[in-house]
């Protein structure tokens, strides 16, 4: 999610108040199942009005109440160019990658002459197109609560993991608990909280609901303040790296020593997903056995 919110945040200046002129998709898998005339009919001659997330999802909210959504997944990038053909005009690339023409999948021309761009060397991208109704109801059968709102609270926390007999590592990555938390900030956020990723969400006690909240939050925030996380292919829109890695507590950080307590910090794969922790820190809580009746 931090990614996603720092592509938004810089995309955002540049996108609202401009109208799609027209509209080409050039590789058919981009807007399935839907055709891509009917998709590139819907947008064009659409204004900008808003540039929004939810979960990890981008949304161009359009000005006749209908709404583009993007998934990036892997390996997708949103490339703006200014009118003269300039790429990275200012605040205005997302997404370091490939930018030839094999890998472009659809562009956007925009009332200034200037054009938005998504290519995907993978494929795995998305867009569609949908109204106000119909996303609400595709985001609430998908999406749970977003940890930076309001409604994010020790309380809801508690609701989510009552029960759970699953490990805590796979209900963070598991959307519709908690929305845009990945791999790395999984891992962080049950760091920060000192509990052990295959503790399950039964036996947590009030204490642990709020240091897995306050986790969860301080993880999420700390890669916004930095810009995301540039392990691989990420680059925010001002076409520069994220920095969060270079301060990751137990990320990728397997066989080095933890910074609280000097341990060596362990790789474990959980739902098969590499997962990193100290053994010392975060303790392996286990839920009390239930009392047997008269």
């Amino acid at each position: 999610m931090p990614e996603v919110e720092t592509i938004r945040r810089q995309l955002e200046p540049d996108l609202v108040g401009r109208t799609i002129e027209a509209v080409e998709v050039l590789d058919s898998y981009f807007s399935k199942p839907e055709l891509p005339h009917v998709f590139e009919k819907a947008v064009e001659g659409r204004e900008i009005v808003d540039v929004g997330r939810r979960g990890k999802y981008l949304i161009l909210e359009l000005a006749d109440g209908n709404s583009v959504v993007i998934h990036l997944r892997m390996t997708g990038s949103l490339i703006l160019v200014d009118p003269d053909g300039v790429e990275n005009p200012g605040d205005a690339r997302i997404y370091e990658a490939d930018q030839g023409v094999k890998h472009l999948k659809a562009r956007f021309s925009l009332d200034d002459g200037g054009e938005l761009r998504f290519t995907d060397p993978r494929r795995f991208g998305r867009g569609f197109v949908a109204d106000d109704k119909a996303l609400e109801v595709y985001f609430d059968s998908r999406l749970g609560v977003e940890p930076l709102s309001p409604e994010f609270t020790v309380e809801s926390m508690a609701a989510m993991t009552a029960n759970r007999t699953g490990p805590l590592k796979s209900f963070l990555l598991n959307q519709k608990g908690v929305v845009g938390v990945g791999n790395i900030y999984a891992d962080e956020a049950l760091f920060r909280a000192r509990i052990h990723p295959l503790t399950t969400g039964a036996s947590l006690k009030p204490e642990h609901h709020k240091a897995l909240r306050d986790g969860v939050v301080e993880a999420l925030e700390r890669g916004l303040d930095l810009g995301g996380a540039s392990i691989d292919d990420y680059r925010d829109a001002k076409g520069e790296a994220g920095s969060m890695q270079n301060e990751f507590l137990v990320h990728r950080r397997e066989g080095e020593d933890c910074p609280e307590c000097g341990e060596t910090i362990v790789r474990i794969v959980v739902g098969g997903r590499s997962t990193y922790f100290c053994p010392n820190c975060q303790v392996k809580l286990r839920k009390p056995p239930r009392r047997r009746r008269a």
